[in-house]
């Protein structure tokens, strides 16, 4: 599938090379991730983690306006499958297949292997050409386009997308609450959730681990992290995502952006998490351990991060998606969203059905998830 102009369409899909980082930071949001950003669209492709024999083939979208400059710019891919996605659409590809008509390919505006809400259009989101982007998959021979994980998007905008369907999705997110200290934070908890944390704490600590963080990372140390990262995927017959290079290239062009917990027991290091930085959220991605041990993955990507906000006056922390058991540590509910178009005019239909129904659930989902967080009840 080649990139280039199209004769009925404003879109334009180029590479990251011919956009070039001064074009995309122009247009780069206030609000824009860390992950939105050209250096590490462009660790993902140079690595050779995205691509197309990953299932990956890039299709940045843009707009060019009359006098040929650059207005619109959206990250985009040709998907052959729907891993590393996190909006899962399995159900959908099956459906297809039993009536055999072709799901695959399909185009997605994302950021790969980032269930990370943020922005997804650089430039106007308002003036972006979304009703040609169904006109594009046609013309393409793709079977639909798939918007995931957009916040300008969640409403009152998306309703202006043609024929679109929202789904409603969920994670779980810590909010500082002008928090002081961990303690402080924990103080705010019922006695007995308040006790199950600090014993949690003390457990790694009696088994003879320390943690440190730091976002200084050496190259040995992401070394070290991506041997964690790699195991942990090989010991569930799986394989990682990302490559050692990717990790690296992300140390030398994101330093200012990274920061990275490290345990250590009797015989050494034994596990590292890594996560991503700005000013006002830490973004809690990868984690590994060599050596398995009784509550090391809550403290490390999870009480470790909440201290690093606290001490930073970071407001959120994402620490990745799913994971219920997240509610019991303080982390809430959080609605996430994505938009669908599906070119096949019945699945498109009943698509949408799915889509209405699976957001009751998701609803009543995320209050029963609200009503088991460990905080004290506000009359307390």
């Amino acid at each position: 599938m080649g990139l280039g102009s199209l004769m009925s369409s404003p879109l334009i899909a180029l590479s990251l090379d011919a956009i070039g980082e001064t074009a995309w930071n122009r247009l780069l949001p206030a609000d824009a991730t860390p992950f939105l950003s050209f250096a590490f669209l462009k660790a993902l492709e140079d690595s050779g983690c995205v691509s197309t024999a990953t299932g990956w083939t890039p299709q940045h979208l843009a707009v060019r306006n009359t006098e040929g400059e650059i207005t619109h710019l959206a990250p985009a891919y040709i998907k052959h499958h729907s891993y590393g996605e996190y909006v899962f659409d399995w159900q959908w590809a099956r459906a297809y297949e039993q009536y055999r008509v072709p799901y695959y390919p399909k185009l997605l505006l994302a950021i790969p292997f980032t269930p990370v809400p943020g922005p997804r259009i650089l430039g106007d989101v308002t003036s972006f050409p979304w009703a040609t982007l169904s006109d594009y998959c046609q013309q393409h021979g793709l079977s639909g386009w798939h918007l995931n994980y957009p916040t300008h998007l969640s409403a009152p905008l998306s309703a202006s997308v043609p024929d679109a369907h929202p789904r409603l999705g969920t994670q779980f997110q810590w909010h500082n609450d002008g928090y002081t200290d961990f303690t402080d934070f924990v103080g705010r908890f019922a006695s007995r959730k308040r006790k199950n944390v600090l014993k949690e704490r003390r457990r790694v600590q009696e088994q003879g681990i320390s943690l440190e963080r730091t976002t200084a990372i050496s190259e040995d140390q992401m070394a070290f992290f991506f041997e964690c990262y790699r195991d942990t995927y090989l010991k569930r017959g799986s394989t990682p995502y990302l490559s050692l290079s990717f990790f690296q290239t992300l140390r030398e062009c994101m330093t200012d952006q990274l920061m990275m917990v490290i345990a250590t027991d009797p015989q050494g290091p034994c596990a590292a998490a890594l996560c991503f930085y700005d000013d006002t959220t830490l973004y809690g991605r990868y984690w590994g351990c060599l050596r398995d041990y009784d509550a090391l993955h809550f403290e490390a990507c999870y009480y470790q991060g909440i201290e690093f906000c606290i001490e930073r006056s970071l407001s959120v922390f994402n620490p990745g998606t799913q994971g219920e058991h997240k509610i019991a540590r303080g982390f809430g509910p959080v609605a996430t969203h994505s938009l669908h178009w599906l070119a096949h005019p019945d699945f498109h239909q009943a698509i949408g059905r799915f889509c209405d129904e699976e957001a009751e659930h998701v609803r009543m989902y995320m209050d029963d998830a609200r009503s088991l967080l460990p905080f004290k009840a506000s009359s307390d």
